[in-house]
Formats: C-alpha cells, structure tokens, sequence
C-alpha cells in the first residue's frame, strides 16, 4: 500500500508539472513531440496527432521533448546546421522569442506550486485548519513545587495573572518571570468551578519545571475557510511554506560549505519519500494530501534552481541571451546541460543506494 500510494503521488507530482510545459507550448503553437512518464528506456507508446505519449520504465521524473528544442541548446551537443534548415520554424521552439521560451520552462513550476494551492485550500474548506485559541490550561503539575502547594491542577485553565487576562503561552511565561520570588494571583477555571490561589514563583527552580512548576499548554480550535476564503489562506500558505523551505535550504548549503560534510538526513531519496509516505498514511488522507502539497511545493523550488538540466538552468541560459543579446552556443549549453543531469543522477542514485543499504541492516532511513 505504501508503494502504490507512493507512486500515485509521484505520478500526480510529476504529470501536473509536464503538464504545465505542455500546455503552455500548446498555446505557442510549438510542436510536443514526446509526453513521457518516467524516464527511458521506453516501456509503452502511443502516438495521439503529432504528439508521442509514453509510459518508461524508471518511474522517476518525467518529460516533455519539444520540436527544435535540442536547436536551442537543451540536449544534443553539436546540432548540424543542415537540420536546422529543414526545421519547421513556425512549431520550433528555438525560433520562438526568448520570453515564451521563458514561459515554457517556467510553466512546470508555477502547475507545482498552483497544486499545492489548490490542495491546501480544500483542505482549509473542508477539513478546516488548527488554529491557536486564546486559553491556556495546566497540562502537568510537578510534585511539591508552588503550584502544588497552591492547589493547581492539572487540566485547570489560568484565566487571569494579576488581573491580566491571560491569552498564551508566552504571554504566561513573561508575566511569570517578571515577577520571580513575588506573589502573583491567579484565577483559575477548574472543573466548570472558577477559584483564585496565590503562588509565588521560585527564584530558582530546574530548568525542566519553571519557576511554577507547571506545564502549560495552548488551547486550539479548528477553523473551517469559505471557498473564496480558503484559496487566500490556501495561496499564503503555500508561500509561507515556499519561503521555509528556501530558508532551510540555504541554511542546509551554508553548513555543508562551512564544514564540508554533509548532515545526516538532510536529504531523502525515492526509498525516504515513500516511507515517509507510509507514515502519513496511517494518519489518514488529510494529512497524505498535506504532505503531497509540501513535495509540490518542493519540486517547484528545487525545479527553479539555476542547476544545468534542471528547468531553473535552462530558464538562466535563456535570460542570459536575452540580457546580453547574444546567442549563447548550443553547444557549450548542451554540455552544461548534460553535466548536470549526469551529476543529479549520480547523486540520486547515490542517495537511493545509502538508502538501501541503511534499510537492509536494520538502520533507520529518515529520523525517528
């Protein structure tokens, strides 16, 4: 069952970002000749109009190969210049002004990260989202500290601290080291019963305690959005998630150029991804569809990288022309290209392999 659903979510993953090449490619008139899941060798094709669509035996990733897009310096080395002559120019994608060529390449990100809007906004409609509440109750009493002496108990709720209304968590914990070693009143909601008691912080107390010795947590709710709401909420959400995520990874590189090794579980593979799948799953859908919208999320931003053979190095190739107004080789771009992707597959194969070898001798492959 982990397998399948780890597959579907690739699948899905992988068909709404081609999509957003295809049809944007479409619309410019330029030519698809191949729409293929996986990656080759081929395993199935069939050809619909002019258009090739295939299923491949390594189902990891996907492609859409466009007609004349080896001409613009996308995969073949060296391109004769006789071939470029018996192009059809008006479905060429080489030919096409650098701005739609720019579109083309984007447009798979933009599906990705549209994807997790949508996925996230239903969500939000539907299941609704945990929100913080504005109460703060006792979740444990420590043995013969202030509280206990006070009366406190566990599943009480502090409603006021000297007359302050309390709100969160934080709010509590200011108040309270404000005022170590002084008597503070706190109006407590107990069993449906409201009571005052007097405590006085400790000046010194264990780091696991508190100055009280309570542990306290926030109250939460779940707020369902409108539809119009939802997809608001759904759109900064997934912004905020992109930004975190960008956070992470700079922060992620910084430490790998700062002391030159690599973090442990810093990275997953396909073997990490589909038993973190398989986590999710006893959780229930809301939280696989939660878990989907995060990967789209990290697809875009991976996707947009300047890497060679990544979307993010042909887009740079392709601004790079415009800005400098030069046409840049085809040649030295395939190269940069082919580098690339040599190098992602190593490094995927590499992760996958680490992988393998952790599960087989017992060793966990994502932290527990």
């Amino acid at each position: 069952m982990n397998v399948l659903v780890f597959l579907l979510v690739l699948t899905v993953l992988v068909l709404i970002h081609e999509a957003g090449h295809f049809f944007v490619a479409k619309f410019f008139k330029i030519k698809i000749e191949e729409f293929g899941f996986g990656l080759p060798p081929r395993a199935l094709a069939r050809k619909i109009g002019e258009t090739v669509y295939s299923i491949n035996w390594l189902p990891i990733g996907g492609f859409v190969k466009l007609y004349g897009e080896d001409e613009a310096g996308a995969g073949r080395l060296k391109v004769p210049s006789s071939k470029l002559k018996a192009l059809d120019k008006s479905k060429a994608f080489y030919a096409r002004s650098w701005w739609q060529k720019a579109l083309v390449i984007v447009a798979g990100v933009v599906m990705n990260f549209l994807l997790a809007v949508l996925i996230t906004s239903v969500l939000f409609a539907v299941v609704g989202v945990e929100t913080p509440g504005d109460k703060v109750y006792v979740q444990a009493v420590v043995k013969d500290s202030p509280a206990e002496s006070a009366g406190i108990k566990s599943g009480d709720v502090i409603e006021y601290i000297n007359s302050i209304k309390v709100t969160s968590t934080q709010q509590l914990i200011d108040i309270t080291k404000k005022h170590l070693g002084e008597k503070l009143s706190l109006k407590i909601l107990s069993r449906q019963t409201e009571k005052v008691v007097d405590v006085t912080p400790r000046v010194k107390y264990p780091q696991s305690q508190g100055p009280m010795g309570v542990g306290i947590a926030q109250s939460s709710e779940v707020k369902k959005y409108s539809w119009y709401e939802a997809v608001i909420a759904g759109f900064k959400d997934s912004l905020n998630k992109a930004g975190m995520l960008l956070k992470a990874s700079g922060s992620l590189i910084s430490q790998i150029f700062s002391t030159g090794q690599v973090p442990e579980y810093s990275f997953a593979g396909p073997v990490g991804i589909a038993q973190l799948t398989g986590r999710y799953i006893e959780f229930g859908p809301a939280v696989v569809l939660s878990f989907v919208s995060l990967l789209s999320i990290n697809l875009a931003i991976i996707n947009l990288l300047p890497i060679p053979g990544l979307d993010g190095g042909r887009l740079f190739f392709i601004l790079l022309g415009a800005v400098s107004r030069r046409k840049i080789s085809p040649r030295i771009e395939g190269y940069f290209h082919t580098a690339g992707i040599a190098l992602l597959y190593a490094l995927l194969l590499a992760i996958t392999f680490h992988e393998i070898t952790r599960l087989l001798s017992g060793q966990p492959i994502l932290p527990k």
